[in-house]
């Protein structure tokens, strides 16, 4: 955060999981105690950091690496480079489709079922 382009801009987006190190409103007001222009951005705890990993990368295998027919290290480089850029100008804010009350109903089945397999599992078998 002290070196630039960070230090000097207007706003820094950190982006992060709900892992126990950077966690809730504290943590964020840790961080921009610290440093003021940045802005701690929390992904939906049903979206993991791994999860947002595998989705970047599989955009690049798919827009960027296939085919695969390169002939050196240089040309995938320079592949990886001009996605990049096409990438970071052409991006738009990414729009969750799962809402609170999707959610919420997602759960509510889960313990539909859950409680269902546990009522199925705890009758005793017929002699």
């Amino acid at each position: 955060m002290s070196q630039e382009p960070c230090a000097s801009a207007k706003r820094v987006f950190w982006i992060v999981d709900n892992g126990s190190s950077h966690r809730g409103q504290k943590a964020a007001d840790r961080l921009t105690a610290a440093f003021p222009n940045t802005v701690m951005v929390h992904i939906p705890v049903h979206a993991s950091w791994l999860n947002q990993v595998a989705i970047y990368f599989s955009a690049v295998q798919r827009k960027a690496l296939s085919p695969n027919g390169f002939t050196d290290l240089t040309e995938v480089r320079d592949r990886l480079r001009a996605f990049e850029d096409r990438y970071n100008a052409t991006a738009q804010p990414f729009q969750w489709r799962l809402i609170t009350s999707d959610l919420d109903g997602l759960l509510a089945r889960l313990d539909r079922h859950t409680a269902d397999h546990h009522e199925e599992s705890s009758v005793a078998p017929a002699a």
